[in-house]
C-alpha cells in the first residue's frame, strides 16, 4: 500500500475495507493494553526464589546485620555486583532502594537545591536551567524536568544515539544547559545502542560544558538482551577516565525488570567526589536502605554470571512477543509508505513512526477498537511530538495471543488513519 502512488478510486476502496474492519474490531469487545513496559507475571515468577531466600539468616558475608540501621552506600557485595554491571569500581557505587527513577529524582533535587558540586553550585541560583532531551525518549525523565521547571531542548536521535554534533554545539554555546538524559542501551523507545563514538563524545562533554553539568546515564536495560549476539555497550567510565571527566557522568540502573519490579534493588555509579556530595544529602533523609532486600537478592543472584543466566530466561519469554509485533509490522508495512519502525535487540519497547500528523489519530482509533496505546507525544518533552508521528509499543506484559490481537487492531488503525488523511489532503 503506497498512498502517494494511489488513485482516488484506490483510496476510496481501501477506506471502505479498512473502515469495515475497524467496525468489526469495535464490536469484538477487546480490552488490550500496550501502554507501559511492565514485566509479565511469568517474568516476575522467575525471581520467586527471593521469598524465603534468607531462611532466617540476616547476616551478610561482611558481618552486617541487615535488619539494623546504617550502610548508606549499600552492602559491599551488592556494590560489587552493581559495579560489574556498570563497568566501574565498587567504591564508585551507591546501592539504594527499589527505584532508580527515585534515585534520579533525588539527584536532580540535590543538584537543584544544594548543587552537584556542593556549596555555591545550586542550579536554582543560576537562573534558567536547561536539559538536553534526545527524542523520542523516556517520558518519566521529562516529567522530572517539568517538576523542577527545567527547560527541555529536543535533540534528534539516530541509530547510534543522540546526534552528537547537535549536542556538542548546544552544550558549548549555552551555559544554561546543565544536563542531558541518556538511555544508552536499548534506548526507550527506539531500542538503539549507543556507539563507541557517541559514548566517548558524551564522556567528553564535561570538557566543553559550563560548570555543574551532568550526564544522566540511565542504563536501565544494561542486561536486557534478547539474544547471545546482542551488541555490547562501550564503557563510558573508561572514557571519562581518559578525558578527566569522571565527575560529569552519573549512571543509574536497577533490578526492577530483573527480579520484582516493585521490590528490586536500584543503584547508581559515579566518581567518589559525586558520591560524597550525594551521600551527604542522602544521609539527612535516610539512615540506610533496605539491606534485607539487598541480601536476599545476593542469595538468589550471587554474581554477574548468575545474573546473565537469569536474564536469558527473561529473553526466552520476551523474544516471542517482540517477534509477534515485528511480524505484524513487517507484513503490513514493509511494502508501503505508511510507517517506519525499530527492530531492537533488547530492552522493552519498539518505536513506530506514522506519516506526519497521525500518531494521535492512530491512538484514538485503536482505543475505539479496544486497544490502549501509550499516548501520542509521550516520548517527547511536554507531551508534544512536533511531527505527531511517534508511537511507543510495549509488548512485555500481554500474552502473545493478546499481542497478536492488539497488533491486528494497531495495523488497521495506522492504515485507516493514513488513508483518511490522504483522502482529505
Amino acid at each position: 500500500m503506497y498512498l502517494d502512488q494511489a488513485t482516488q478510486e484506490q483510496l476510496q476502496q481501501w477506506h471502505e475495507e479498512l473502515a469495515a474492519k475497524h467496525e468489526s474490531f469495535k464490536s469484538g469487545g477487546l480490552n488490550l493494553n500496550l501502554t507501559r513496559g511492565k514485566p509479565s507475571p511469568s517474568q516476575l515468577s522467575l525471581a520467586n526464589a527471593l521469598d524465603g531466600a534468607l531462611q532466617g539468616n540476616y547476616i551478610s558475608d561482611d558481618g552486617t546485620d541487615t535488619r539494623n540501621y546504617g550502610g548508606l552506600l549499600g552492602l559491599p557485595k551488592m556494590r560489587e555486583l552493581a559495579a560489574e554491571v556498570l563497568g566501574v569500581e565498587p567504591d564508585e557505587v551507591l546501592v539504594g532502594g527499589n527505584s532508580s527513577l527515585s534515585m534520579m529524582y533525588l539527584t536532580i533535587l540535590f543538584a537543584w537545591q544544594f548543587g552537584p558540586n556542593g556549596k555555591g553550585s545550586a542550579w536554582r541560583d543560576e537562573g534558567t536551567v536547561k536539559f538536553l532531551c534526545p527524542v523520542p525518549g523516556y517520558d518519566r525523565h521529562f516529567s522530572i524536568c517539568e517538576e523542577f521547571g527545567i527547560e527541555m531542548i529536543n535533540v534528534s536521535m539516530n541509530e547510534s544515539g543522540p546526534e552528537m554534533d547537535e549536542v556538542e554545539s548546544l552544550v558549548a554555546n549555552d551555559s544554561a544547559i546543565k544536563g542531558i538524559w541518556c538511555v544508552p542501551k536499548y534506548s526507550n523507545p527506539t531500542g538503539c545502542v549507543y556507539s563507541q563514538d557517541t559514548v566517548e563524545r558524551l564522556a567528553k562533554l564535561g570538557t566543553i560544558a559550563s560548570a555543574n553539568f551532568r550526564v544522566f546515564y540511565d542504563n536501565a536495560y544494561a542486561v536486557h538482551d534478547l539474544s547471545d549476539e546482542s551488541p555490547d555497550l562501550p564503557n563510558i567510565m573508561e572514557y571519562c577516565r581518559k578525558h578527566g571527566t569522571e565527575n560529569t557522568v552519573l549512571q543509574f540502573a536497577s533490578t526492577s525488570k530483573v527480579t520484582f519490579a516493585g521490590a528490586g534493588v536500584a543503584y547508581m555509579a559515579s566518581s567518589k567526589d559525586n558520591l560524597d556530595v550525594i551521600k551527604q544529602h542522602l544521609g539527612i533523609s535516610s539512615i540506610g536502605p533496605d539491606k534485607v532486600n539487598q541480601l536476599r537478592h545476593l542469595k538468589v543472584i550471587k554474581n554477574l554470571a548468575e545474573l546473565q543466566a537469569h536474564m536469558k530466561k527473561h529473553a526466552e519469554l520476551l523474544r516471542p512477543k517482540f517477534a509477534c509485533v515485528l511480524k505484524h509490522l513487517g507484513e503490513n508495512f514493509t511494502e508501503s509508505d505508511l510507517g517506519t519502525w525499530s527492530k531492537p535487540e533488547g530492552g522493552y519497547f519498539i518505536s513506530f513512526d506514522t506519516r506526519s500528523g497521525l500518531a494521535n489519530e492512530v491512538v484514538r482509533l485503536a482505543a475505539e477498537a479496544g486497544v490502549e496505546l501509550t499516548p501520542a507525544g509521550a516520548t517527547f518533552p511536554y507531551g508534544k511530538d512536533p511531527k505527531d508521528c511517534n508511537i511507543r509499543l510495549a509488548p512485555s506484559f500481554p500474552t502473545v495471543a493478546e499481542i497478536d490481537a492488539a497488533m491486528a487492531v494497531f495495523c488497521n488503525s495506522v492504515k485507516l488513519a493514513s488513508v483518511r488523511q490522504k483522502l482529505t489532503a
